[in-house]
């Protein structure tokens, strides 16, 4: 695996966000050594159109410029995670799951033959051999409830591409206890495994 760290942060509040601070914290854990790709959402990405699904569909030899140019971006962000060791992932719960902004980059990394094939026994994911690390925040949900439809879709979706060891740092319920909960998400992070 290697020392580099793909950041992705969701949250759309760039100061005063918990799952960014958690992220800092993380990143920290991991080492100064490591390089680190960020990859802010909060500006948010476009969403897969008609145009997309059709430039996707054909194949790679056949494509036209304009279709090469509408997978330009999918094409980048596959990159930045195909490079990274570590996937660390900031984001926050927005109403019972994940921001729009981090369900748009899942439609344009989520790619039939380039991050997942089919296969007869069912889908296998090509980005096997990393890790991710996800950090979950939320106001009152708490998560692995049944309101909380983020973190296994993120679970599920990293799986999907092959990203199978997924920890994750939760801050959930922070109004009802706010010290409390970050208290022990500041725990979690101390305990993260970090390879020798």
């Amino acid at each position: 695996m290697t020392n580099s760290v793909l950041r992705i942060d969701a949250s759309a509040r760039r100061t005063g966000s918990v799952s960014r601070d958690l992220s800092d914290r993380i990143i920290a854990r991991l080492g100064g050594d490591a390089s680190v790709v960020h990859r802010d959402l909060a500006d948010g990405l476009p969403l897969i159109d008609e145009a997309w699904i059709g430039a996707n569909f054909t194949p790679a030899p056949d494509r036209t410029e304009a279709q090469r140019a509408t997978l330009e971006l999918s094409d980048t962000l596959i990159a930045e995670i195909e490079a990274a060791g570590t996937i660390v992932i900031g984001t926050p719960i927005y109403n019972f799951g994940v921001p729009a902004a981090l369900k748009a980059w899942v439609d344009l990394v989520a790619r039939a033959g380039v991050t997942f094939t089919y296969t007869e026994s069912g889908p296998v994911g090509l980005l096997s051999g990393k890790r991710a690390i996800v950090a979950i925040a939320s106001g009152g949900t708490r998560v692995g409830s049944e309101i909380d439809f983020a973190a296994g879709y993120l679970r599920h979706v990293l799986g999907f591409i092959g990203i199978h060891e997924v920890d994750f740092v939760t801050a959930d319920q922070l109004m009802i206890d706010a010290e409390g909960t970050l208290k022990s998400a500041h725990d979690q992070v101390a305990g993260l495994a970090i390879a020798a």
